[in-house]
């Protein structure tokens, strides 16, 4: 045989063996063992995998000079980069043993079964060197062909008598030099694409996971519901590749989303046994057919089913369920996403009764202020109606019915939500007093989106905001200014800008405005660091206050209110 024919007949076999491992490493059962590299029995799966296509690679050529042409290199190189040593090792052990054993009285027989344990140990310790770095494809192109020359010369060192030794490295050195080295270079380049391919897969599948927690828990931190529970079934539904998704408390069906809507019904009592069973074992369950999930709809388009168990603080409170059909079939991952999503969505529910304690938290700072209501207001609001009194006292009337109701509302404001229009007419009344006593000095724009009013905001959360413009923006100002005050829906939240063009903040005092600290005194803007911790406290950290000021150029203060559905005003009593 020519070499141009060997170099062919092993480049062919180089492609048969590298389909082969790409084949292989895309099973699911090889790919859990595959890339977890830590353990015994995946360096035990590593060891004959490597040696097993390395026995392959024995047999990829003709026998020349009583002697092989093969492929061995390729896969214990391979194996030493990816495993280390061990895996190494123990590959070249298994090829280079099989190639002693088939033909223990070649001439060559020694020479060539030391080489390849050899070539996997010194690869092993390639990796060691270098680590993940080591499994670089041009990395093991250079080592095969290293190996595969020292291999060479230790056919020539071993094999007796010399002059055939010689006349068979004349013929398969080059052929099994490149052969071995682009089979190399190809092996690496196939693992390598198969684990990075894994690690997007699961990077995009955690953010996925991430996506989810952050949309679903404005929902479940207010407490299993009907309500809370459709919102969460649309979110899943529209993130993971599902047909559809249902959620269950421990009687009823709360929501279901999706195909098969038209007899999988909200509110109604849950059917299913496989359902009972997860609430009352706490063990989630992955079904594959559809008797088994036993919906007696004979149309029921649904062949698989997942269901865990949703839990707060340790007890059963409901299942997640997701279904599949037979155009979108269910797996594996999804049922581990699912059981993910189970340990989530319970610290999410968990984080209810985190919830009130915070709220009634609001509600005793809220309380603390009401009892600092600076007395200087009331005792100037006095004296501004009694200058009214004799010169306009139709006007004086209308401002000691403004004081009225500014501190009737006060005093009731500690009733927890109240709506938007409620904040708006206290606002009124404190600006109709402020207004009085200031006249032009201070211009007042209020916009609010139409529609609005009946939004449930905490009480005293807008007006303190207004009251601190005109007290450290306006009032310390020269010639005085103007305030204005935008309201509008986007979406799901309530938008709200205060803004003024008075004095505006130091950067210094900015960086401190609200920062958490004991209430002491409205000096330092008690009403603003008050306002922002109750929304904080109330829907999160995601909807404190933005703050922008510059001194000489005014200050604007935005922040969102969510809505809240099926709310009672007055809810913290």
């Amino acid at each position: 045989m020519t070499i141009t024919t060997l170099i062919t007949v092993l480049l062919k076999h180089v492609g048969l063996l590298v389909g082969g491992a790409f084949v292989l490493l895309t099973l699911s059962p090889v790919q859990e063992l595959n890339f977890k590299k830590n353990s015994i029995y995946n360096r035990l799966f590593l060891i004959l995998f490597f040696g097993l296509f390395g026995i392959f690679g024995s047999y990829s050529g003709n026998a020349i000079f009583h002697s092989i042409a093969n492929l061995r290199a390729m896969a214990v190189i391979t194996a030493g980069l990816f495993g280390g040593p061990v895996v190494g090792f123990g590959a070249g052990l298994i090829a280079g043993g099989h190639r002693f054993v088939i033909d223990p009285w070649g001439f060559s027989a020694v020479a060539c079964s030391l080489a390849t344990i050899i070539e996997g140990l010194f690869a092993g310790c390639m990796h060691l060197r270098y680590k993940e770095r080591s499994l670089d494809w041009s990395k093991g192109m250079l080592l095969a062909f290293i190996c595969e020359m020292f291999h060479m010369g230790m056919v020539l060192l071993f094999s007796r008598p010399f002059d055939q030794a010689v006349s068979l490295v004349q013929v398969i050195a080059l052929p099994m030099i490149i052969g071995n080295t682009l089979g190399t270079g190809l092996f690496i380049h196939v693992i390598k694409s198969l684990q990075e391919f894994r690690e997007k897969k699961d990077s995009t599948q955690a953010q996925n996971i991430f996506d989810i927690a952050n949309h679903t828990v404005r929902y479940l931190r207010g407490g299993l519901n009907m309500t809370t529970a459709l919102a969460t079934a649309n979110i899943l539904h529209q993130r993971l590749p599902v047909v559809a998704v249902a959620i269950t408390d421990t009687t009823q069906v709360l929501a279901h989303v999706g195909t098969g809507d038209d007899h999988h019904l909200a509110g109604k009592s849950i059917k299913t046994q496989s359902t009972r069973e997860v609430i009352a074992t706490g063990k989630p369950i992955f079904l594959r057919n559809h008797s088994q999930i036993g919906c007696t709809n004979h149309d029921c388009p649904f062949c698989s089913a997942i269901i865990v168990p949703l839990k707060k603080s340790g007890t059963i409170v409901g299942t997640l369920k997701f279904y599949g059909s037979a155009t979108m079939e269910l797996n594996r991952i999804q049922f581990e996403i699912a059981k993910g999503l189970t340990d989530l969505f319970s610290f999410q529910l968990e984080l209810e009764d985190i919830q009130v304690k915070n709220k009634l938290l609001a509600h005793a700072e809220i309380k603390h202020l009401q009892a600092q209501i600076n007395p200087h207001f009331l005792f100037n609001s006095l004296n501004t109606i009694a200058s009214f009194c004799r010169t306009a006292p139709e006007k004086a009337r209308e401002l000691i019915l403004d004081l009225s109701l500014y501190m009737r509302k006060n005093l009731d404001s500690s009733r927890g939500y109240i709506p938007l229009s409620s904040e708006l007419e206290q606002i009124s009344s404190y600006l109709a007093i402020e207004k009085a006593r200031f006249g032009d000095l201070i211009q007042i724009k209020i916009d609010v989106e139409p529609g609005c009013e009946d939004w449930p905001i905490p009480s005293l959360i807008i007006q303190p905001l207004i009251e601190n413009a005109i007290k450290h923006g306006i009032r310390s100002q020269e010639g005085g200014g103007s305030i204005s005050l935008t309201i509008y829906r986007n979406l799901d939240v309530l938008e709200v800008t205060v803004q003024d063009d008075g004095q505006g903040i130091t950067t210094e005092k900015l960086d401190t405005l609200l920062l958490r600290k004991n209430l002491e005194s409205h000096t330092e803007g008690v009403g603003l660091r008050n306002s922002n911790q109750r929304l904080e406290q109330i829907y999160g950290p995601e909807f404190g206050m933005e703050i922008t000021s510059s001194p000489g150029h005014g200050t604007m203060i935005s922040f969102r209110i969510p809505g809240i559905q099926e709310l009672s005003y007055g809810n913290l009593e």
